[in-house]
């Protein structure tokens, strides 16, 4: 789930400036509102960047949560929401449009809105479907490695209180989710998996499931990340690689015309590197990209690279992939979900 735009900075001093500069092929484009928002494992604060005009500005939100994942901003309350692995639960507060950029490097200390039930155990992405939020929790269920399996909290909101409405466990370890209509997107993690739940929300009790659908991406060796856009049918997925190179082995796959190929797509199947694009390479920068968020109207990629502790961005990828240098590039430290908002 994620977004972003304009001209990354430069590090001096341990201060991250932005910079405006004329538009050329190479920058990232902005919509009226366009906005990235950014969690991290290193002190729990979310950062959002207001690409919107031709100065890049941030302002970050600090909360009481020193280690956090999936987060999601929602536009008609003017709130924005994590899943915090230090809290176990989801977090919520007030993060106003014209609270981004009042002064660089703004730090505003925030009090909770929203503060959701503490029942998960490693909470990581989080996917919104209407007033249902569901979150990945990776934790080992039954405690043994030898049996891969995960959890989906489904909690549904009202007003600013959340209450778990159903947990559901898989048969295999997650991450990234994210939803195409009533259908929910998951990763499987330690492998190159993609499994899809269809009417997921359909399913109101605690249970045990099996993916509707399971099939290998070729070319990943292990996943995280994921990201559709609907109105270019694409979807985004990363690749970490190996989990203990976290320098220099990571990278991306889109998959245009995602619906058609993953339905034509047998369960069990692969769908082959020839139907995809891949963005990998020395000069991406990436070694364990985590998170994904997509805009198809720039066709910009937006990477929570975590091994390297940045916020990237790559666009002008084209139908070539390869190793591309990102188009901005931006320090956070345990750098763990990105989510754009656009208006």
């Amino acid at each position: 789930m994620k977004k972003i735009k304009s001209t990354f900075g430069i590090l001096l001093s341990g201060l991250v400036l932005f910079t405006s500069c004329d538009k050329s092929d190479n920058e990232v484009q902005a919509s009226s509102t366009t906005v990235l928002y950014a969690t991290n494992n290193s002190n729990g604060d979310v950062t959002a960047y207001d690409m919107s005009s031709g100065m890049a500005k941030s302002t970050s939100y600090a909360t009481n949560s020193t280690a956090a994942d999936g987060v999601y901003f929602d536009g008609t309350t003017n709130i924005v929401l994590q899943a915090s692995r230090s809290q176990k639960g989801i977090e919520g507060f007030s993060a106003k449009s014209s609270d981004i950029g009042l002064n660089l490097g703004e730090i505003l200390n925030v009090s909770l809105q929203i503060d959701g039930p503490k029942d998960m155990e490693s909470p990581r992405e989080m996917a919104v479907s209407g007033n249902f939020y569901v979150v990945a929790d990776n934790a080992d269920v039954d405690k043994n490695a030898a049996t891969p399996d995960g959890r989906l909290f489904v909690y549904q909101r009202n007003g600013n209180g959340l209450t778990l409405r159903n947990i559901i466990t898989t048969d295999f370890k997650l991450w990234g989710i994210t939803f195409i209509g009533n259908d929910l997107y998951a990763v499987v993690d330690a492998d190159n998996e993609l499994a899809v739940y269809t009417n997921f929300l359909s399913n109101s009790s605690n249970a045990t499931m099996s993916a509707t659908k399971r099939i290998e991406i070729e070319g990943i060796v292990r996943t995280h990340g994921l990201d559709y856009n609907s109105q270019t049918d694409t979807m985004v997925m990363t690749d970490i690689g190996d989990a203990a190179n976290t320098q220099s082995d990571g990278g991306f796959h889109m998959i245009s015309n995602f619906k058609s190929k993953f339905d034509k797509t047998s369960a069990g199947g692969k769908l082959s590197l020839s139907e995809q694009v891949r963005v990998s390479g020395s000069m991406t920068n990436m070694g364990n990209p985590v998170d994904v968020a997509y805009d198809g109207e720039s066709k910009t990629v937006y990477i929570a690279e975590a091994g390297n502790g940045k916020i990237l961005a790559f666009s002008n990828i084209g139908t070539s992939g390869g190793n591309m240098t990102p188009t901005l590039s931006n320090n956070m430290a345990a750098a763990s979900a990105v989510y754009l908002y656009k208006k």
